[in-house]
Parts: structure tokens; C-alpha cells; sequence
């Protein structure tokens, strides 16, 4: 919604918005684009001439915006429908979906394309390094982050088939939003009917390691496909290979060729993976793998996806958007090879719906075990005690309802040469900068 806002904006639109929660770095790029935004919902914040308004997925009926809107006659839109309709329909679409991986992968793709002089306009759920945006207009290709989740209170189809890419990158597929989507199967076929809109003269680019993907492929595909992954075994068309452990080193293979080598500052093989995606993505618009490793050599990552905020007292801090068991054991696995023996602290704030709920808690103690030690907290009630996640880590865990509590544990904790990661979906409170600055 932040980077629909920030389009709009270009576009010559006055625009305002509402959220429950505003927070970096998402509300200082909208200040800085001069959007006014107000803290909770409320009809008064609704200018009585405004000309239309394009209502999140996060809201439904009863909130008193939306009852505002709805009494007031007011023309309203969901956002990928607006989207769609005002900066798509006139583009090749290059789109990137997945459980895992889309923000950074579409900030990748993005990133290469503009490298190659191609000037895309883009619309991430985050903030890349690269651009310091999350969304532009561009020119002639426009990437945009796919999501799954449903539309809107009055639209409950899945986001992205109203994007309909002539290219779709597809990452990985596993079972999440169990507010919305009672089991896997019901997600699968979300990505289905993505699939249903690809054209025949498009491009599907999926994860051939993916057995959901493949599994979602078999149920009708009308396009042709490219594979990727990790290495030859898989057959796919485009493959990585990490050249050392922590994947800072990797080397890119087409249909069994060397297609160049690359040395960055992301590690982990979920990184790898998002590499030699967008490597294949890049590629169906003719920019040249070459091109595309130089423009990964560059790469400066995502805000909040395991960025490194910096150092204080010899403690190395990240800040990463966590919300499922997955991702975050990816990204410690990542950091475990990265660090070695050195110490790893996570500070995690189980916010999602799903996490919250429990629905992968047999799930969440084997994420965790990377790490030397969890603290845990939580705004809001968990369904679950964090107890018996603790009780299945070597070296236990701590749950504290007050986050200045937690901060405290933190940094008597810490000591220096550790590593210390706060993840959440959410804002945080601002734990990570509130560690980095001693707050």
C-alpha cells in the first residue's frame, strides 16, 4: 500500500492514507514523498473532495474508515486492482511469487534490469538498497512483488492475478495465512489461477527443487518454463553453485555452461536460489548473465531483510522481517555458516497471523537452532507458550511481555563478537535501533 501510495504520488495525486501501525522505513519514505498519514482509522482523516479511495487488505467491515467510505458513497478500489488498471495494463509485467524470497528477488530482478539501462518501474513490499524506494513508475518493464494473500474485504481473490505478468517467477510455495487459507491445497490453487493468466507466448520461471510448484504445474500449464536451482541434479535450466560455504562466493551455470561467477555480501543458499531466479528472469528480457553478475556484485540487499545495521560494543546488529519458520531458518542457517562459532542472539516477535496462531510451531524450535540463544516477545496473545519452544533449544530461551525488559536481557547478555538478529513482520518497537543506540 506504501509503494501504491508513493505511484500515485508520481502520478500528481494528492494523496493521504491511515494505518494502526506506522513505522520506518516505510513512513519515512512516504513523508519524504510529502503523503500525510494519520495513526488509526478514522472517517475525519477522509478529505469530504476526495476522489477516490484504494482500501488495504488488512481492512474489513466495521472499521470506521471503510463504514465512512461505504456510507458516504465514496468510490473506492483494492490496491492491485488499482494498480493493475493504472500502471500495468501498458507494461511487461515481470512478476515474482513465492512463501519465501519475493521482496528480495524482485529488488534483485529490479536492480539488474536497471543496471542494464532498461529503467523499470518496480513496486516491492520493502525498501531496496539499490533505489531507496519501493516503487516508480518506469518505463516499458515493471516488476512487482506477487502476493498471495487476498485482495480486499470485497475482493478475496488472491492479489496477484490481478497483475496478469507475461513473465511469473515462481520461488518456492508452502503453507501460510491460516487466517485466510484453511491448508496447502487451497494456496495451491491461488497459484493456479495465477498460472491460468501467463500468456502463451510468456514465461514461467519456477524452483525446480519445489515439489508444491510442481505439483501446482501439473494441475494445467499453457506457457513455457524455465527451471532453476541449486545445482545439476535437478535439471533445470539455470543453476548456482555456492563456491564457499557461507555463499558470498557463488557461480551460475546455464543448461550445464559456466555463466560467470560472483562474489557479494549476502550469504545463505536461499540467496543462491533468489540469484539464479532473477538470473533467468533477467534473461527472458535479453539482458545477458554477465550483466546480470555485475549488477549482483553491487547489490546493497533490502531495508529489514537481514540488513546489518552496524556495531555497537563489538556486537554486530541485523534487522530482518521474519514471519515464517522457514525464512528463519534460512537466515540463520545463512549467518551460522557466515559467523562459524562466533555467538548468535535472535530477538524474535512472533506477529503474523499464522505465527501467532501456532499453525507451524512444530516447526519453530528447528528454525531456531542455529542460534545461541532466543529471546522472545509479543505484543499481542500467542495461542501457544513459548515455553515449550524454549524447552526443545540447546540453550533455552526467555519470553518477556515488556520490550524493555527484553532490550535489558539483551545487552547484558551480548558480549563482544556476537551476533544479534531482532525479527519480526511487524515494527518491533524499534528494538533493533533501540540496541544499536543504547535507547
Amino acid at each position: 500500500m506504501g509503494g501504491i501510495a508513493a505511484l500515485a504520488r508520481a502520478d500528481g495525486h494528492d494523496v493521504s492514507g491511515q494505518d494502526e501501525n506506522v513505522y520506518p522505513p516505510m513512513s519515512t519514505q512516504l513523508e519524504e514523498l510529502g503523503i500525510s498519514l494519520h495513526t488509526g482509522y478514522s472517517a475525519e482523516a477522509i478529505d469530504d473532495d476526495v476522489e477516490l479511495v484504494v482500501i488495504g487488505n488488512a481492512l474489513s467491515r466495521g472499521n470506521p474508515a471503510v463504514e465512512h467510505v461505504l456510507n458516504a458513497n465514496i468510490d473506492y478500489v483494492s490496491g492491485p486492482r488499482w494498480l493493475g488498471e493504472n500502471y500495468l495494463s501498458n507494461k511487461r509485467v515481470l512478476a515474482v511469487a513465492g512463501t519465501h524470497g519475493k521482496t528480495t528477488t524482485s529488488s534483485m530482478l529490479a536492480w539488474i534490469l536497471e543496471h542494464a539501462g532498461l529503467e523499470p518501474g518496480f513496486l516491492i513490499g520493502g525498501v531496496p538498497g539499490n533505489f531507496g524506494i519501493s516503487a516508480r513508475a518506469g518505463k516499458a518493464l515493471f516488476v512487482v512483488e506477487a502476493d498471495e494473500y487476498d485482495t480486499a474485504f470485497f475482493d478475496k481473490r488472491a492479489k496477484f492475478v490481478h497483475y496478469r505478468p507475461s513473465i511469473a517467477l515462481l520461488n518456492n510455495l508452502e503453507y501460510d495465512h491460516a487466517d485466510i487459507y484453511p491448508d496447502l491445497a487451497a494456496i495451491e490453487t491461488q497459484f493456479h489461477h495465477l498460472i491460468r493468466t501467463i500468456p502463451g507466448n510468456g514465461r514461467i520461471i519456477v524452483n525446480r527443487h519445489d515439489a508444491n510448484l510442481g505439483r501446482v504445474l501439473e494441475r494445467g500449464c499453457w506457457s513455457p518454463t524455465t527451471g532453476f536451482g541449486l545445482d545439476s541434479e535437478t535439471g533445470a535450466d539455470w543453476t548456482v553453485r555456492l563456491a564457499e560455504p557461507a555463499g558470498r562466493e557463488l557461480e551460475f551455470f546455464h543448461r550445464g555452461e559456466s555463466a560467470g561467477k560472483l562474489e557479494w555480501s549476502l550469504t545463505g543458499r536461499h540467496n543462491a536460489l533468489n540469484a539464479a531466479a532473477a538470473l533467468a528472469a533477467a534473461h527472458e528480457v535479453d539482458v545477458d548473465a554477465q550483466t546480470a553478475i555485475e549488477a549482483l556484485a553491487l547489490f546493497r540487499g533490502v531495508k529489514r531483510r537481514m540488513e546489518y545495521l552496524g556495531e555497537v560494543g563489538g556486537v554486530h546488529v541485523f534487522d530482518d522481517f521474519a514471519h515464517h519458520p522457514t525464512a528463519i531458518r534460512l537466515t540463520l542457517e545463512g549467518l551460522r555458516r557466515s559467523v562459524g562459532g562466533a555467538r548468535i542472539l535472535v530477538a524474535l516477535q512472533p506477529a503474523s497471523n499464522t505465527m501467532r496462531a501456532g499453525h507451524h510451531l512444530d516447526q519453530l524450535a528447528p528454525a531456531l537452532a542455529p542460534a545461541d540463544f532466543v529471546f522472545m516477545h509479543s505484543t499481542e496473545s500467542l495461542e501457544w507458550n513459548p515455553a515449550t519452544v524454549f524447552a526443545q533449544l540447546q540453550a533455552g530461551g526467555r519470553f518477556r511481555h515488556q520490550l524493555d525488559n527484553l532490550l535489558a536481557d539483551l545487552r547484558a547478555e551480548a558480549r563482544a563478537g556476537d551476533s544479534v538478529v531482532f525479527m519480526s513482520n511487524r515494527g518491533f518497537g524499534n528494538a533493533a535501533g533501540r540496541f544499536l543506540n543504547g535507547d
